[in-house]
């Protein structure tokens, strides 16, 4: 889907630890970044539809802003089961790019102000580094403020 687009970006690997308690302070870890540049790629629901929702890995998505930022009323995390089947993913691997089924995607306002990004590329213990404004463009995402506090 990125190099279709004409997208600058990397990929960067890295060892991928299934027994984390965050996946994505790990992959942080793991790739030397400050975690705000590690972007976690999470499935939600607002008002019982999916959604695709992308927010710095140290951070906690806020449901009532997520609703608010799709126009719903509630937001819940969807199950790891329904999140596999709905992006053809692993959970631990959920990339926003070339997802099964394409839900509408949020981004963390506040990630944009970064000059790169890492983002799951779509496999556990894979990264792509890219700007994150292109990352919004190619997804068609809306960017708003979506964490606690």
């Amino acid at each position: 889907m990125l190099k279709r687009a004409g997208l600058a970006f990397s990929v960067h690997s890295y060892d991928y630890d299934p027994d984390a308690d965050s996946i994505g302070l790990q992959a942080a870890q793991a790739l030397g970044e400050p975690p705000e540049r590690v972007l976690k790629t999470l499935m939600a629901a607002v008002d019982g539809k999916p959604v695709c929702v992308i927010v710095p890995s140290d951070r906690e998505v806020s449901m009532k802003k997520l609703a608010a930022a799709f126009g719903g009323k509630s937001a819940q995390m969807m199950k790891p089961a329904d999140a596999e089947r709905i992006t053809g993913y692993k959970v631990g691997g959920i990339s926003p790019f070339g997802q099964k089924r394409r839900a509408p995607t949020a981004i963390e306002a506040s990630a944009l102000a970064h000059e790169l990004v890492f983002i799951n590329a779509g496999q556990r213990g894979l990264q792509v580094r890219l700007a994150p404004q292109a990352a919004r463009d190619i997804l068609q995402a809306i960017s708003a403020p979506l964490v606690s506090g």
